[in-house]
Parts: C-alpha cells; structure tokens; sequence
C-alpha cells in the first residue's frame, strides 16, 4: 500500500504484533430484527442471527444470550433498530444505537435485572494500572489483550518536554505520556470524551491539558511545535491540510497510529515529501479473523 498509493518506500523490517485471535473484542455492535439479533449479511440489509460470536468476549457472548432471550418477549421495543455491547469482563454497558423512537426507561430497567454487571452510564475500564472511564459516546480500542501493547509500542523510548496527542478519546495515550513529558495538551473534539479524560487524568494523578476542538482546527492555532506529536485519527486519516501544517511545525517525533493502510499511505507521502523520515513500521493484528490492521508510524524530522 505504501508503495502503490504514497510511491514510497517502506523500511526493510516490519515488526508485527499479535495475540489471542478469538474473543478479544470488548465492544461489539448488534442489529436486531423482527425478534432475532445478530449482524446484518455482507452488503445487505438482511439479518444473520446469532447465538454467539466467536471473536466478541466472553461477557460479550454471556449478554447476548440474555439478549436474544430477551428480544422474543413482547417487553421488548419493537422499534430498537441497534444496540452495542461494551465490558471490562465485569461490568457491561449497554448502549442504543438506531431506534425509531427513545426507549423507555423501563427497558434499561428490565436489562438491569437480567444482565449481570450492567452499569449506568459510564464504565470503568482497567488498563495497565490506569483506569479510564468511558462513556457511552465515547471510543475506546476494541482488542482487550493488545490495548496496552498498542500504547507500548506507540510510545516506546518516548519522553521530553512538551508532546500534542491529537484525536486523544478519553486519554489511552495522554495519560502514559504525562508520566514521561513535562507538558502534555490532548486535542478531541467529543465534549463527552474530553470530560472523560479529564476525569480519568485527575484519578491517574497526572495533569493533561484538555481542549475540546478539532484537531486540524487546534494544529492551525499553534505558533511553535512540541517536541513530540501523536496522532490516532480515524479512518479517513489526517488529510492534506494537517500534513502542511504538521510539516510547517515540524516537531521533532510524530507517531501516527492508523487503522487503514490506504489513507496512512496518502498521508505519509506528503509528511516524507515534506522533510519527515519514516523511521521505523509496526503492524498491529487488532482485529483478527478480519482484513482490518492497525499500523504505527514513527517519523523523525530530517
């Protein structure tokens, strides 16, 4: 992908990083209908039911079978299109994604007396001796056995005096950092997400400068670079305006973390074109049984 979409080179070893190949997805997403649950079929609006899903926890697959008994009685709103599953294999939030009208209540009542560990609102999810809530409208990386191997790698031999960590979530990365900079400024655009980082910065005991914005926004407010940037954007990558602007700032280290080889590709042509070297590539198996990866990039300013 490097070669065919950025015309660069990659380096000439790539360390690959992988465990568990089933059950490790902490979060999975649910389509129920016409009282059955499970995945909507490749390219289709079709339902496939299931009873359990090989590559989702086992919580994941406790809370499903409760579902799937639960959506066959006549308490269960007809009009619920989507619901997501997340846990920390204790507790299990529930989450409503597509309904054609609020549900009631009574619903997460009624889930409560029959799901075991199902919590209200936000969840508490342990990772490394941190603990990070989460809320409801809040991401957090699905693989529960590569979660923390993903910040290792990610910030591995890292520490200096100022560092940005833009797409920042609820502080997976900034909360590692502010243990090895002096100054750490974490960018997200989530109001919900931004009050969980903060949260989850004040009970590290680490200080973390929070701002709520966009991050292309915030880059384009900067007048001096941090030594370090890190980057975990979506799928859809930084984009062009983000490169010009990192490569204007130019930071010393920037880590990009990515989930689609094809927008990383784009977005490293322009950082190399414009003076960055593309020291070193770690694919990550985050999300095994499917053609999905997530890679890290580590540029230094040439």
């Amino acid at each position: 992908m490097l070669r065919r979409v950025g015309k660069i080179e990659p380096p000439e070893e790539i360390e690959i990083v992988s465990d568990e190949p089933w059950q490790y997805r902490n979060r999975t997403q649910f389509h129920v209908q016409g009282g059955w649950i499970g995945y909507l079929e490749a390219r289709s609006h079709a339902l496939c039911a299931v009873e359990q899903c090989p590559i989702s926890s086992p919580k994941i697959n406790e809370t499903l079978a409760t579902l799937a008994e639960m959506v066959r009685d006549r308490r269960w709103p007809g009009f619920l299109r989507s619901l997501e599953i997340f846990t920390n294999e204790t507790d299990v939030q529930l989450n409503v994604l597509e309904t054609d009208r609020p549900v009631a209540r009574r619903f997460f009542d009624w889930c409560g007396e029959r799901i075991p560990g199902l919590v209200s609102g936000a969840l508490d999810y342990p990772l490394d001796g941190v603990i990070y809530r989460v809320g409801s409208g809040s991401f957090f990386q699905v693989n529960r056995f590569l979660a923390g191997k993903l910040v290792d790698v990610a910030l591995d031999g890292t520490e200096g005096a100022s560092v940005l960590d833009l797409y920042a979530g609820v502080g997976l990365f900034s909360i590692p950092l502010a243990r090895r900079f002096g100054e750490v400024v974490a960018v997200e655009s989530g109001a919900g997400a931004v009050r969980d980082l903060r949260w989850n910065a004040e009970q590290a005991g680490v200080h973390v400068t929070a701002v709520q914005a966009n991050a292309a926004d915030y880059l384009a407010t900067l007048e001096r670079a941090p030594d370090f940037v890190l980057l975990d954007p979506p799928r859809a990558g930084i984009g062009k305006e983000m490169v010009r602007r990192l490569v204007e700032l130019k930071a010393a280290t920037m880590v990009i973390v990515s989930c689609d080889p094809a927008t990383l590709a784009r977005d490293l042509a322009g950082l190399t074109a414009g003076g960055y070297r593309l020291d070193k590539l770690t694919l990550l198996d985050l999300f095994p049984q499917t053609f999905h990866l997530e890679t890290i990039a580590i540029l230094r300013a040439a």
